[in-house]
């Protein structure tokens, strides 16, 4: 299994980026997929959540402003991110989690900066 992340860079304060997780030997649409992310210093947290029923769940802090999607033809989640801050500054990884709950299988991060 392999998750390939991109879409990171650096984005001015209320900009937008849109994070693409292209998964290989999976099939996304049977199974969970979760972004998280981890600024310095901070533990890693769970931004957004879907599942192989396609409901969404977010965390507080991005509710609103995120919203996770999966492409099943592609076999590939997106996290489209809108009206950003500085708050928002993290390493973003997309994982998958086996419908049965008992594997997890984590991309590479991709670097997210907000600055003006």
């Amino acid at each position: 299994v392999q998750l390939q992340a991109s879409g990171g860079g650096l984005v001015q304060p209320g900009g937008s980026l849109r994070l693409s997780c292209a998964a290989s030997g999976i099939i996304l649409s049977i199974n969970i997929q979760n972004w998280y992310r981890q600024a310095p210093g901070k533990q890693r947290e769970m931004v957004a959540i879907i599942t192989h029923g396609g409901s969404t769940d977010y965390a507080d802090s991005v509710k609103g402003r995120f919203t996770i999607s999966r492409d099943n033809a592609k076999n590939t989640v997106y996290l489209q991110m809108n009206n950003l801050t500085p708050e928002d500054t993290a390493v973003y990884y997309c994982n998958v989690v086996s419908r049965d709950l008992r594997t997890t299988y984590w991309g590479q991060g991709t670097q997210v900066t907000v600055s003006s």
